[in-house]
């Protein structure tokens, strides 16, 4: 039984399912509003367990082809540094990380996907899903545009037997479906600029936990340098809506006076308006399962439009990816289940809605405790005096940094008998883990601090 399916978005998260579910035999189809390659606001930082993903998918990733590879990361704070390798964490993840700009990753990915049979049309821009009388997803609506942007034609009707949305942060599928954004789970907001640099080459991913200004003084937030190999450093800064200061904060003066304090301090990083490349650019971070449930019948929800960014370090392309991967497995099971079971096409189709249900079954199993315990850390981060200790305290131990790394990147061996692997599990434990099966709550409930709309967020990026 070879299943029509249709993805929404053809970034990480889509294009991974599309490879995955081409080689499975399925007609796939990607529908992506943008043509590559395309820009997106990213720290073009990819983690251990988003090179593991490109292991599974059989992805290329030599230094000769432009890889920029990372030994792990560099802490900055209190005028101090302290750098943590990524050697040595678990023995089913790489000990290393990558870099790479998003419009050359992306593009790599959906020609991985077109190579694997995946029909990818780019300036598809799908503006909701489409269900049957009796609620079922069968299908999308799509508007073609331009290059330029503008429509091209009129909207029409494309069929689908099931719809991943992998549409991103604003999701036109999961909002036409009515999911939309929960006001109990963290949301992080982050804007970034590439500058021309020597540290395109750092072979450390370096993350500032105090962003300090012209005084002195701690400005709200964290920020990143990230070298891409390419010439360029991406630099950017991020903060979480649990930070007191996320309403009055001005992202891009906070950005441009700590590209300045950093370039005051160390004048060879070439961070000054003449090495500027392009435009300072920002994007949401919906994080901890930010949108519920992950699945109705005919449709699935992946990456950034589940809500899947870590809470704890903004990263999202690891969990696309892994989420991409999972959900691939599951329809494709999905299909042979029902296809065993037989019945009418409506109870054949019955079979497959419910083999579905393993998706988030499976994502809970895998991000809920991890999400749990991040959502806790995005209320202490916000907390200035509790960051100013945690600093104080960590940046002396390189040994308290290595596990704040692990817990942090979700790098603990779930196998190893270790004592840091152990306490990890443990604190995972305790900590009540988010779910993403039930629904999404109004914009009042639930006991998340969050004190800004969807607007606010758009503005706040823009």
């Amino acid at each position: 039984m070879t299943l029509n399916v249709v993805i929404a978005g053809g970034g990480p998260a889509g294009a991974t399912a599309a490879t995955y579910l081409a080689r499975a035999g399925h007609r796939v189809t990607v529908l992506e509003k943008t043509r590559y390659p395309r820009e997106k606001v990213c720290g073009d930082g990819l983690t251990p367990r988003a090179v593991r993903e490109m292991n599974y998918l059989g992805m290329a990733h030599d230094e000769a082809d432009g890889w920029q590879r990372t030994r792990g990361l560099r802490f900055v704070a209190g005028g101090r540094a302290s750098t943590v390798s990524f050697e040595g964490f678990s023995s089913d993840i790489p000990s290393y990380g990558l870099t790479r700009t998003r419009a050359d990753f992306d593009q790599q990915l959906a020609r991985m996907a077109a190579a694997a049979g995946a029909e990818v049309l780019e300036g598809h821009t799908v503006r909701g899903a489409v269900r049957d009388d009796a609620g079922r997803v069968v299908g999308v609506t799509v508007q073609r545009t331009t290059p330029e942007g503008r429509r091209a034609g009129e909207p029409f009707t494309v069929a689908a037997d099931v719809v991943v949305a992998a549409d991103g942060n604003s999701s036109p599928v999961a909002k036409s479906l009515g999911i939309l954004p929960r006001s109990d789970r963290p949301m992080g907001v982050a804007q970034r600029v590439y500058y021309t640099s020597p540290m395109s080459y750092s072979p450390w991913m370096e993350t500032w936990l105090q962003l300090p200004d012209r005084n002195g003084d701690l400005m709200p937030g964290y920020g990143w340098v990230f070298g891409v190999g390419d010439g360029t450093a991406n630099v950017g800064l991020g903060i979480l809506d649990t930070a007191k200061d996320f309403r009055s904060i001005d992202l891009r003066s906070t950005l441009s006076e700590w590209v300045d304090v950093m370039q005051e301090h160390e004048p060879t990083r070439g961070f000054v308006p003449e090495n500027q490349v392009g435009v300072v650019r920002g994007a949401a971070l919906p994080m901890a399962f930010n949108r519920t449930p992950h699945v109705v019948p005919g449709a699935v929800l992946l990456g950034d439009a589940a809500g899947l960014v870590s809470p704890f370090n903004g990263e999202g392309i690891d969990a696309a990816m892994e989420s991409a991967r999972i959900a691939a497995d599951v329809i494709d099971d999905a299909v042979i289940a029902a296809r065993y079971r037989g019945g009418t096409p409506a109870q054949v189709r019955a079979a497959f809605d419910a083999g579905l249900q393993r998706y988030p079954e499976l994502i809970q199993q895998h991000f809920g405790a991890h999400y749990g315990a991040g959502k806790v850390f995005a209320h202490m981060v916000g907390n200035p005096k509790i960051m100013r200790t945690a600093v104080r305290l960590g940046m002396g131990s390189n040994a308290l940094m290595r596990f704040v790394v692990r817990a942090m990147g979700n790098l603990s061996d779930r196998n190893s008998p270790a004592l840091v692997d152990r306490v990890v599990q443990a604190l995972e434990r305790v900590v009540p883990p988010v779910r993403n099966t039930v629904s999404t709550p109004g914009r009042n409930s639930g006991k998340h601090s969050a004190k800004f709309s969807p607007e606010e967020v758009r503005l706040k990026v823009s």
